[in-house]
C-alpha cells in the first residue's frame, strides 16, 4: 500500500504575490524560488487549459513544509472575500509556532495587520493569536510556554 512520505507543501492562491510574500517574509520564511508556470505539465495537473502562474516559494526556518503562493496570470483570478471568517468551508487558516509572539504581533501591527480576536492561553502550553493578514489570510500564532 502506498503511504505519504512528507508534508510537502501548502498552496494558497493569491492577487498579490509581492504583498502576500513579504508578509511570509516578515514572519521568518526565506524565499527558496520564484518561477513562471505553464503548459501541458501545469495544464494537465490543475486541469486549466492555457493556465499560465506566478509561483513562490517559501522556505520556513526549520527547512520544514513549504509555503507556495501563486498567482494566475491566465485565466484572470476570481475574486475571493478576505473578510471571510473561520467557519466558511476550504483553507481557514495556516498555523506557525513563533518565539517571541508579543513582539511578533506588534511587528506586524506595526505593518497593518491586527488582531482578529485577542491572545488566548491553551492548558498554560500555548499562547496563540489569530492575525489577519494580506487578501484576508488568517495566519495562527502560538508560543508555547517556557
Amino acid at each position: 500500500m502506498s503511504r505519504i512520505r512528507r508534508f510537502d507543501h501548502v498552496g494558497i492562491t493569491v492577487a498579490d504575490l509581492d504583498t502576500v510574500s513579504a508578509f511570509f517574509v516578515e514572519l521568518g520564511f526565506e524565499v527558496e524560488g520564484r518561477t513562471f508556470l505553464e503548459g501541458e505539465f501545469s495544464d494537465t495537473v490543475i486541469g486549466i487549459p492555457d493556465s499560465r502562474t506566478e509561483m513562490v516559494l517559501l522556505r520556513p526556518p526549520d527547512d520544514g513544509t513549504r509555503l507556495e503562493l501563486t498567482r494566475f496570470v491566465r485565466p484572470d483570478p476570481e475574486p475571493g472575500s478576505p473578510a471571510a471568517m473561520a467557519t466558511r468551508p476550504g483553507l481557514s487558516n495556516v498555523s506557525f509556532e513563533v518565539q517571541g509572539l508579543q513582539a511578533t504581533l506588534d511587528r506586524l501591527a506595526a505593518v497593518g495587520y491586527r488582531l482578529i480576536g485577542g491572545v488566548g492561553e491553551y492548558d498554560d502550553v500555548w499562547r496563540m493569536a489569530s492575525v489577519r493578514g494580506p487578501e484576508g489570510i488568517i495566519v495562527n500564532l502560538a508560543e508555547r510556554f517556557d
